[in-house]
């Protein structure tokens, strides 16, 4: 750690402390401060709470960005983070917010321990654990949906009291349209056909930020970097870019950012993993959205949701692309990746499950880019 690092860990403790105390009205003193890492703009610190007027955990959770940072993605997280606080202890999907301050962009959480990260479980030797945390994953997926189904009145409403258009401030849903808006210019790039289902599939997938018949809360980011397994279960760790959408977006994400962190015990049963998952998010949520029970339909609306996601993370690495997104925000997302052997295999795998689910055109097009992509970058 440098002395650069100590100074701004520092001074995030001391921040903590000073909020932490005006809302208790008395002292607050915060100790043994643990640098979580954080993502490169954000600093993260575990503390120990050493004196207490007010009932607080033993140990907190500060989060830090920096203090030019955009307000209206800061706002997004904090009333992420307010809305999936007020949800009932079963169905809250990570930790609670106890403090916030959004003029110095701090906000003081739980802390949830320690636990398995479920990249750690992911890449590890022991198949029944890994199938395990994949169900596992899936249905805390189904549950956080199902317990938030129809609160998108409370979610905007904690929206609205941030800065002005903060409702309509959605970073992750501009940044995918963006991409789909360009797609034949970019398949032109890479000398690949674009027909036109696969634009179709596109523009509907899309869609699914501001329409679709499965809405619910989503943190958003919720691939494996932002999970940890503990005594509690599955707990999502990161609400940054948190709202409402349709839910076939994160079990799509889910399945498109595991499968570069399997180990040996875990690559060779890919397709088995991807089954429990969606099997274990549907049964949580069939109850509320019968239609997922027919398998084509579910199918097909899952396969749309991932031909997104894998095609977002290609154009990031396509030339010219990098005003698509902030970099500074797109790099912390778990479906960032500067790997394009990663790329190449998200093809390969969707082109696998458009086989399975029957539909030919997307099938093919994924087969083209794969190859397209393969040649032009591991030739």
């Amino acid at each position: 750690m440098t002395v650069l690092t100590e100074s701004r860990i520092m001074s995030v403790v001391r921040a903590a402390e000073a909020l932490l105390s005006h809302r208790a009205g008395s002292a607050v003193v915060l100790d043994d401060p643990e640098d979580l890492g954080g993502s490169g703009r954000t600093t993260v610190v575990r503390v120990r709470v050493a004196q207490n007027p007010l009932s607080l955990d033993r140990s907190l959770v500060i989060k830090a960005l920096p203090e030019h940072e955009d307000p209206h993605a800061f706002h997004r997280e904090i009333a992420s983070y307010k809305y999936a606080t007020a949800l009932p202890n079963e169905s809250r999907p990570g930790p609670q917010l106890i403090a916030s301050d959004s003029d110095i962009r701090l906000m003081v959480l739980s802390d949830l321990g320690h636990g398995k990260s479920m990249t750690s479980l992911l890449s590890g030797v022991d198949p029944v654990e890994t199938s395990r945390a994949v169900s596992a994953w899936g249905q805390a997926l189904g549950r956080m949906h199902a317990a938030t189904v129809g609160g998108e009145g409370d979610f905007l409403a904690l929206l609205r009291r941030g800065p002005s258009g903060a409702d309509k401030h959605d970073i992750v849903r501009d940044t995918a349209r963006r991409a789909v808006s360009e797609v034949g210019r970019d398949t032109a790039l890479i000398d690949v056909d674009l027909p036109d289902p696969v634009v179709a599939a596109l523009r509907s997938a899309s869609d699914l930020f501001d329409e679709g018949d499965h809405r619910a809360f989503s943190p958003s980011d919720v691939g494996p970097e932002n999970i940890l397994l503990n005594e509690d279960g599955v707990q999502f760790m990161d609400y940054e870019w948190g709202g409402f959408r349709d839910s076939t977006l994160d079990i799509a994400y889910a399945l498109v950012t595991f499968t570069a962190q399997l180990g040996p015990s875990g690559v060779a049963r890919a397709t088995d993993l991807e089954v429990s998952m969606v099997d274990a998010w549907r049964s949580e949520v069939m109850g509320i959205w019968p239609a997922l029970g027919h398998e084509r339909e579910m199918q097909h609306k899952v396969l749309i949701a991932r031909l997104l996601w894998v095609w977002l993370s290609t154009v990031w690495m396509l030339p010219g692309e990098v005003s698509i997104s902030d970099p500074g925000y797109a790099h912390d997302w778990a479906l960032h990746t500067n790997d394009p052997r990663v790329i190449v295999a998200r093809w390969t795998d969707l082109a696998a499950a458009a086989g399975r689910g029957g539909d030919e055109a997307i099938a093919a097009f994924s087969v083209a880019v794969g190859s397209a992509l393969q040649r032009t970058w591991l030739s």
